[in-house]
């Protein structure tokens, strides 16, 4: 007897597998475990590490960041910090001074070596593969401590004798020279110098939109740079004008001062919902065509939910207990480690300095000898001088990046197809025109992610000048924990002020990447 076939169940029909199988729920709890166990990871050494220090009679604090020191410091804007945080500022702007002029120094120089190493002239190529080969095999570390021993060697004492103002000293306390020195017409100037960058840039991109429609000759750049320039000349005469910027600073001081807290609460929570609104309304319309919506992935819904939920945190936060404390400190109501900052205190510094002051906004000043006590020193209220410490980290770490940034360089040049230069050459061009106009424009899309790296490097190898008493974040921040013994709260300052500086200049490299993509049609 024959027994008639089943009929077959469709898949919809068939027996789901166990939640704990399934895909989704498998990626998202993988993805949410991480985190809780990294969260949890992270607070379990924390906490243990505070307790081990509460054992050895010194227990975790945050307290020295408002106490005196009573230390000196080597160079700074104030040598003589009245509290922990105000020296750990003074570390942070050292660093900082370096790491900008140090990148702007070694892309330069990085850049004509690596145009060199591809130069024709077989001298010039060989000199700079030499500097390539010597600075990059040598550890950074042996380079500050040899520029260093070098400048207090080279150069000969201060004496008595040599006191008075003039263009240029050397001695074996740094290297003074003219500056011009920040007079109180300095802010207004500023302002207006930034207003005509604003117009500048507005300038260029009407030029270009020109040469875009009609296809003439518009000088765009020419354009840009001439406005600027004239609001540099004649802002030095009208800065005053900028004065008006002081009423407005005043009214944001009263603002900040007098609305009650819960005002600006709301407006903190209003503006979370609305940043992760805007994130998932952009999110899907990127992934909208004309048929429709596309078919979303767990990846997109996770994102979407993790957006959803960071936003309604964050304005829970700021609407419940905490966030009264935190916006309070925010605006500065409540003085945090004796600093007297917030955004009242900050609107009412800048009231203060737009004053309509027709003063000069740079005055030139010559460097000067002074003798105060037994022993000559630099004045600090002319020129400017660079003590030892800093000219050793600074060149050193400029020299030894800009090795590597010479080696970019060519290899960028180098990855530009050579039908390029052929074709620019077959146009009239010139060698150093093909280079300006064709090739390094191309090859910057290639150098920059690997130059990114290379300003990350430099800015954490500003913390070996420590080797050489350089006043730094790093080099205060031992003083501080040798001093006060709160080694993990000075650690935790470092990671911070590193990882937020990494971020900023990773962030600002990956803008500009985006900006030089090729846009395929």
């Amino acid at each position: 007897m024959v027994t008639p076939l089943e009929p077959r169940t469709s898949s919809s029909e068939q027996a789901k597998p166990p939640f704990w199988r399934n895909i989704t729920v498998v990626k998202w709890a993988a993805q949410i475990g991480f985190l809780a166990f990294f969260v949890w990871f992270f607070w379990i050494l924390i906490t243990q590490a505070a307790s081990n220090l509460a054992d050895t009679g010194i227990p975790f604090s945050w307290d020295f960041l408002a106490e005196p020191l009573g230390v000196l410091l080597g160079e700074g804007f104030t040598t003589q910090p009245a509290s922990g945080i105000e020296a750990l500022a003074v570390g942070m702007v050292n660093m900082l001074r370096i790491t900008l002029s140090g990148i702007v120094a070694a892309t330069i120089l990085g850049t004509l070596i690596g145009i060199a190493r591809l130069s024709h002239n077989w001298i010039v190529s060989k000199v700079a593969n030499a500097y390539i080969e010597f600075f990059r095999n040598i550890p950074l570390l042996v380079q500050i401590y040899f520029w260093s021993a070098l400048i207090t060697t080279i150069f000969g004492e201060l004496t008595v004798d040599q006191e008075g103002s003039g263009w240029f000293f050397s001695s074996s306390k740094g290297v003074a020279i003219p500056w011009l020195i920040p007079e109180s017409g300095r802010w207004q100037y500023v302002a207006l110098i930034l207003v005509g960058a604003v117009v500048a840039r507005l300038a260029y991109k009407w030029r270009i939109r020109i040469l875009e429609e009609k296809g003439l000759e518009t000088h765009a750049l020419a354009w840009g740079l001439s406005v600027f320039t004239t609001f540099m000349v004649l802002g030095w005469f009208l800065h005053p004008v900028m004065g008006i910027f002081g009423w407005l600073w005043s009214a944001l001081a009263w603002v900040f001062g007098n609305l009650p807290v819960w005002v600006f609460q709301l407006a903190l929570a209003a503006l979370a919902i609305w940043v992760a609104y805007r994130f998932i309304k952009n999110f899907l319309d990127e992934r909208r065509t004309p048929a429709g919506l596309a078919k979303l992935t767990d990846d997109d819904y996770f994102r979407l939910v993790v957006a959803g939920f960071l936003g309604l945190a964050t304005a829970a936060f700021f609407l419940l207990g905490p966030g009264s404390a935190t916006v309070s400190r925010i605006l500065g109501r409540d003085l945090t480690f004796t600093m007297n900052w917030g955004l009242e205190p900050l609107f009412d510094f800048l009231a203060r300095k737009f004053d309509f002051s027709t003063g000069a906004p740079l005055d030139f000043s010559q460097p000067e000898v002074v003798v105060t006590g037994v022993f000559p020193q630099y004045s600090l209220e002319a020129g400017r001088a660079f003590t030892p410490a800093y000219l050793a980290v600074w060149v050193g770490v400029t020299l030894y990046t800009a090795a590597f940034i010479g080696e970019i360089v060519r290899a960028g040049i180098m990855a530009v197809h050579r039908g390029q230069n052929e074709a620019a050459s077959s146009m009239g061009l010139k060698r150093g025109q093909v280079l300006r106009l064709v090739v390094l424009p191309q090859a910057f899309r290639i150098i920059l992610p690997p130059l990114g790296s290379q300003y990350l490097n430099l800015a954490k190898n500003t913390s070996l000048g420590i080797a050489v008493a350089y006043a730094d974040i790093v080099q205060v921040g031992q003083t501080i924990y040798n001093q006060e013994g709160q080694t993990l709260a000075v650690f935790l300052i470092w990671m911070g002020f590193y990882s937020a500086v990494s971020l900023i200049l990773s962030g600002i490299v990956n803008y500009y990447n985006r900006k030089m993509q090729l846009v395929e049609r």
